[in-house]
């Protein structure tokens, strides 16, 4: 179902944005060197120490501004703020 948009930081673009789809990837870090030691697949596979990421999935980006932010935030803006 598509969705509005409003920027909730300059409150008029309706139209433009950019749509950033999150993947993120899990990786172990050398600490002195900084290169990956080991990349996970997937959260089965993450050490007890390692928190699975639970972020948003995708962020919007409004292109007139540039404020980045979550989907919602964006959405209610636009409901809370009729045409």
């Amino acid at each position: 179902m598509a969705n509005a948009y409003l920027c909730p930081n300059c409150k008029t673009n309706r139209t433009r944005f950019n749509i950033i789809d999150q993947v993120p990837q899990s990786v172990k870090l050398d600490p002195a060197t900084g290169s990956v030691v080991n990349q996970y697949n997937s959260n089965e596979e993450l050490d007890p120490f390692h928190i699975p990421y639970n972020g948003a999935s995708k962020l919007i980006q409004c292109a007139a501004c540039g404020v980045v932010g979550e989907e919602e935030t964006f959405i209610k803006r636009a409901q809370n703020n009729p045409l």
